[in-house]
């Protein structure tokens, strides 16, 4: 195809309309979708705790219950199924025990709440049996709805497309000449324009506005999308060092005990060691009861609520409970370029920043999904002349 000669224009001008122009096209629906969702998942902690009262308790002035006392109730829940994740939440909240499968590349997701000092049963839940609004709107922000080898892909292009539409913009954006009148209209929404002139403000200018939350958004994402962006990332932040492969370290497995049971014994009291060094849940607490022969027990202990960056990594020998140690095992030890990965999920919802944050985030992914919607129309109307 080619490009069409305006006057006054250089030939990389016309290059950077024309690749804006198709690449928002062709993309414009994935990132309509992606960035709605985004906005909408934002919030869905606040959203939660405020329509799913059932997930709190009433805090007492007791210890929780040990991991296997709520594996038990969990497995009479769902016998048939084999448990993945345990979390405890703070103190005032259920605890939960998660049961995740993945049999002929479909996803399946069962929870057992429990309260969190008696192991009673609050309600258990199974992916498919009860519509659940956040994990739909989660399944389309990452995979257009479609199975996750299909569309996380797609979605990833999408988002790479986008920072190129993002940095093309910026190109189109900018003021032929920084005077008065030139920059009035680069800044300004005119709201009492016609609606072309008002249509194109809304691309042109919000476009403007939003473009460096919208630079972090994207590429923040493109970090689970792609590893060379997980490892570019960290090779920045590092000053130009690799990212090592996660050496775990690992249990001793000629201390395994005869007994197999023994291993859940193990987990309580690696968990209780935790417990004393932490004194209280402030966040929240991940553990896995399952692994391999060689894998250590692990703890994980959120420190703030509504954040995961700020974690520490508790790990013992799942033999001799031994207390192990990584790199990256706590985040205020951790190098820069680690931290940055370890923040990369609260940076991308906005959590890292608090409310604040997530409201910036927020508006930023409605104005990014209203760009292809505005940008569609500006190049429906091309060729009529917009009146001021």
């Amino acid at each position: 195809m080619e490009l069409k000669k305006e006057p006054h224009k250089s030939v990389f001008r016309r290059i950077n309309a024309w690749l804006h122009l198709w690449l928002g096209l062709v993309s414009g629906i994935i990132v309509f979708i992606v960035s709605i969702t985004g906005a909408i998942y934002t919030f869905q902690q606040e959203i939660k705790d405020a329509t799913e009262r059932w997930r709190f308790v009433d805090a007492r002035p007791q210890p929780f219950a040990p991991p296997s006392a709520l594996l038990v109730e969990a497995q009479r829940q769902f016998p048939d199924k084999k448990p993945t994740g345990i979390t405890y939440a703070p103190a005032d909240q259920a605890a939960a025990v998660g049961f995740q499968s993945n049999v002929g590349g479909k996803r399946s997701f069962s929870v057992v709440f429990l309260n969190p000092y008696d192991a009673g049963l609050i309600r258990k839940q199974t992916t498919g049996e009860q519509f659940d609004f956040f994990r739909f709107i989660i399944d389309g922000h990452r995979a257009l709805w479609l199975p996750y080898k299909i569309g996380r892909p797609v979605v990833g292009v999408a988002v790479l497309i986008f920072v190129v539409l993002l940095i093309t913009g910026l190109v189109l954006w900018w003021p032929k000449k920084w005077k008065r009148k030139h920059t009035r209209q680069a800044f300004r929404i005119k709201v009492n324009a016609r609606p072309k002139r008002l249509n194109y403000d809304l691309h042109n200018v919000l476009g403007f506005y939003s473009m460096l939350i919208g630079l972090v958004l994207a590429i923040t994402g493109l970090v689970w999308s792609f590893e060379w962006v997980e490892k570019g990332v960290y090779w920045i932040s590092a000053g130009g060092h690799p990212k090592a492969e996660r050496a775990e370290p690992q249990s001793d497995t000629t201390r395994k005990p005869m007994v197999p049971e023994a291993a859940v014994t193990n987990l309580d009291r690696a968990w209780q060691a935790v417990m004393t060094t932490i004194g209280t849940v402030k966040g929240g607490m991940y553990l896995s009861p399952d692994g391999k022969a060689t894998d250590p027990i692990e703890v994980v202990v959120y420190n703030e609520y509504g954040n995961f960056y700020n974690r520490n990594e508790y790990l013992f020998d799942r033999y001799t409970l031994q207390p192990l140690r990584m790199p990256g095992d706590r985040f205020s030890e951790a190098a820069l370029a680690d931290q940055v990965l370890m923040l990369n999920y609260d940076i991308h919802v906005g959590a890292a920043l608090g409310l604040p944050g997530k409201i910036l985030v927020f508006l930023a992914s409605l104005i990014c999904a209203s760009l292809p919607i505005t940008g569609f129309i500006v190049w429906w109307n091309k060729g009529r002349k917009m009146k001021p």
